[in-house]
């Protein structure tokens, strides 16, 4: 009788321990659990409140990871360099085959990447430099980006005042796209044609401070400001409300980037002179095409549509570098077209047929 229960209890064991050995998680779209084998893909944002992460990059590289069979999990740092470390352990543990990582501070991460790297994990920088060499770097051209600014913004103010609303310093594109703008400047700047009157960086691309640090530009230089070199959209919306509060808003010509509907609408209206659109349902659709890729062993010099890249910091990077078009009364009917936003939002408080597309 003892010899039986013995018996029992260790088939019991054996039972319990069959049905807890696969830690192995695997996830559907949305983080659940789903079929067993599937390839999984972590996301760590750097800080999800963005506009264009949930209603762009994010449904994109979700269906190019479903077209490929791919598992979606994501985290978010919430502008968090210290919680975005922990957030890519956390994807690594949760069975991540690949990652997309969007770096709050390209360098900080830069220990989260190499781990997943030498765990045999690949890694996508996604939309911002990683200096790391075994990532994938997949971006638009933030260079060009910076030259269309400037060049947009120097056709409509060829002499004056400049001020530099710069994205956040530990960005690598806030460097990228102020490099861009001064190719472009650097002549008129040499001539004595633009004075720089004002530059700065701004925390975390964030719009109120690039609107106090626009509201004290317009201070020191007594409202003498003919012109903004702002960096993207969000910022650009600050600029405008600081410009707006003195009576000068549509009087001097601001840029941006990123196609944000309240920007096209700015632009429709006159208040923002560009937006440097990067279609980022490309963007998005790039990356989960790359990281499902990856994911199932594609070498990086395999994957479809790269080039190479020299870093900054001295690093041959293999990237995918997507092309950016300037968004300006004269050609609004392209993002009408490519129904990245509808006429009513574009079109909001316009005179009708003062623009193209409204």
């Amino acid at each position: 009788m003892k010899h039986l229960r013995l018996l029992f209890v260790i088939l019991l064991l054996g039972l319990v321990a069959a049905a807890c050995g696969d830690d192995t998680p695997s996830t559907d779209g949305e983080g659940d659990p789903g079929a067993e084998g599937d390839l999984v893909v972590g996301v760590s944002w750097n800080n999800y409140n963005e506009e264009r992460w949930a209603k762009s990059d994010e449904p994109a590289i979700k269906a190019a990871l479903d077209a490929a069979g791919a598992s979606y999990i994501s985290t978010d740092a919430g502008s968090s360099a210290e919680q975005q470390l922990a957030d890519v352990e956390q994807l690594i543990s949760q069975g991540a085959d690949a990652l997309i990582i969007l770096a709050q501070d390209g360098t900080a991460v830069l220990p989260a990447v190499q781990s997943a790297l030498d765990q045999g994990i690949p890694v996508v920088a996604y939309d911002r430099l990683i200096e790391n060499p075994g990532a994938l770097y997949i971006t638009f051209d933030n260079v060009e980006v910076g030259r269309m600014q400037a060049r947009e913004i120097l056709e409509l103010v060829p002499e004056g005042n400049y001020v530099f609303i710069k994205g956040n310093a530990a960005d690598a594109n806030a460097d990228f796209l102020r490099g861009g703008q001064q190719e472009i400047l650097q002549a008129a700047i040499d001539a004595g044609d633009i004075v720089n009157v004002g530059e700065s960086y701004t925390d975390n691309w964030d719009p109120a401070v690039a609107q106090t640090n626009m509201e004290q530009f317009l201070t020191q230089n007594n409202n003498e400001v003919d012109a903004v070199v702002a960096s993207n959209d969000g910022m650009a919306g600050g600029v405008v409300a600081a410009l707006e509060a003195q009576g000068l808003a549509g009087i001097v010509p601001v840029s941006g980037q990123d196609g944000d509907a309240a920007a096209l609408n700015r632009v429709a209206l006159g208040t923002q002179a560009v937006s440097v659109w990067k279609d980022a349902r490309e963007l998005g659709k790039a990356a989960g095409e790359a990281a499902a890729e990856l994911a199932k062993g594609t070498p990086l010099s395999s994957i479809s549509g790269t080039t190479s890249f020299e870093s900054p910091g001295g690093n041959t990077m293999t990237a995918i570098l997507l092309a950016p078009i300037p968004i300006t009364q004269d050609n609004l009917s392209v993002v009408l077209d490519a129904d990245w936003i509808d006429a009513a939002t574009l079109c909001q408080g316009v005179e009708a047929g003062s623009v193209d597309g409204c």
